[in-house]
């Protein structure tokens, strides 16, 4: 393995074991790793890829990996990036698993776990002051930002706010520019899930199957993850709810793309195949469209029409980070100790050159005392 390839696996390994908080706190991570510390990219390259990740189906943090893989390392990179992210939450998920399927219930983590969230705020919120900073450009793109952040805060779906806040600053800025009063039609596009029959026997390859539908066609959070499988394992009669939840609730938990709960998944359902055909089948969309969409980032930027959409599409990520923050902060502050969690992240994080593992590490360690003492 050369060199840049081995960097790439050491740096997305040991972020896919910290990466805790879901996409906003893994991406705030991802940039502290790549562009802060080894300055891989530019900050405003790597919003235009958070920008373009979040227009394709799949897990976001996941794909950002592989386009920061990619531009370190070629292709090569990108699959040696999504590899080793991916790697640890599989592992540890599939652990999980055998061990909810010989005893039926999980382990007691919530004592290990409950300083992490508290931690991340703090993360996150340094990623989006210097994303931001790269992101508002003008005070057209700031008040695309405060519509879509609106937006956010009251429950409009992330993907429409996206498009449309890159439709619009697409036309403004172009209309602007060229003082005309007519434009090309441009028409997104959407991957159309076709309807499934009801399965009977489960075997690898059925699991396979549904879990790259579910991959290629997915966007948004944990909950619409919930929402798919819902559809796809529970109403077919493969599990029940109250498993499915469960399995949901090992990908909240454990480090990295909530999206492990796919092996979680698997293994109920046929073992060991099953949750290699899981974990496959919901991944490697991801890895093609990453593969198809990274070389033509850089046409983008230079094309002036796309570029206008990318900024307003990069602003409006920002916004979307910033509302994930406000809603991830009045769900966690709830009491004296997790503000002291919190303020001791931002400390860390704002005054102190601590790496954010390290932030994760020390939350834990906080959250483990503080709620254990007291």
């Amino acid at each position: 393995m050369n060199t840049k390839l081995k960097e790439v696996a050491i740096v997305f390994f040991r972020l896919g074991c910290f990466a805790f908080g879901g996409p906003a706190a893994h991406i705030a991570m991802m940039e502290e790793e790549v562009v802060t510390k080894r300055k891989w990219m530019t900050r405003s390259y790597f919003l235009d890829l958070i920008g373009t990740t979040n227009l394709i189906p799949g897990p976001n943090s996941t794909e950002m990996t592989m386009h920061c893989g990619y531009e370190r390392a070629g292709k090569k990179g990108l699959f040696v990036a999504g590899l080793a992210f991916i790697f640890p939450a599989i592992i540890i998920t599939a652990i999980l698993a055998y061990f909810y399927v010989k005893y039926g219930d999980l382990p007691k983590v919530k004592p290990f776990v409950i300083g992490i969230k508290p931690a991340v705020l703090a993360i996150i919120a340094s990623a989006v002051i210097k994303l931001g900073k790269k992101a508002v450009k003008t005070i057209e793109l700031t008040v695309i930002g405060v519509l879509v952040l609106v937006a956010s805060l009251l429950g409009v779906n992330e993907i429409f706010a996206l498009l449309t806040a890159g439709v619009v600053g697409m036309l403004y800025f172009y209309l602007k520019a060229r003082k005309v009063n007519s434009l090309n039609s441009i028409m997104p596009f959407f991957l159309v899930s076709g309807v499934s029959a009801s399965i009977l026997k489960i075997t690898a390859i059925n699991v396979f199957w549904t879990f790259l539908k579910v991959g290629a066609i997915l966007y948004g959070s944990g909950y619409v993850l919930f929402a798919y499988l819902d559809a796809e394992l529970v109403t077919k009669g493969w599990l029940t709810r109250v498993e499915l939840l469960d399995a949901i609730a090992v990908g909240q938990f454990t480090p990295g793309p909530v999206l492990s709960t796919s092996t979680f998944i698997g293994y109920q359902l046929s073992g060991l195949s099953g949750a290699l055909a899981a974990t496959t089948g919901i991944f490697l969309p991801s890895f093609l469209f990453v593969l198809i969409l990274n070389p033509y980032i850089s046409r983008m930027q230079q094309s002036k029409v796309l570029r206008y959409f990318l900024d307003a599409v990069n602003v409006a990520a920002v916004a979307i980070m910033l509302a994930v923050l406000i809603i991830m902060t009045k769900e966690t502050l709830v009491d004296w100790k997790t503000i002291v969690i919190a303020l001791t992240a931002v400390f860390l994080v704002f005054k102190t050159k601590v790496s954010t593992i390290w932030v994760i590490i020390i939350g834990t360690a906080l959250g483990y005392i503080l709620f254990g003492l007291f």
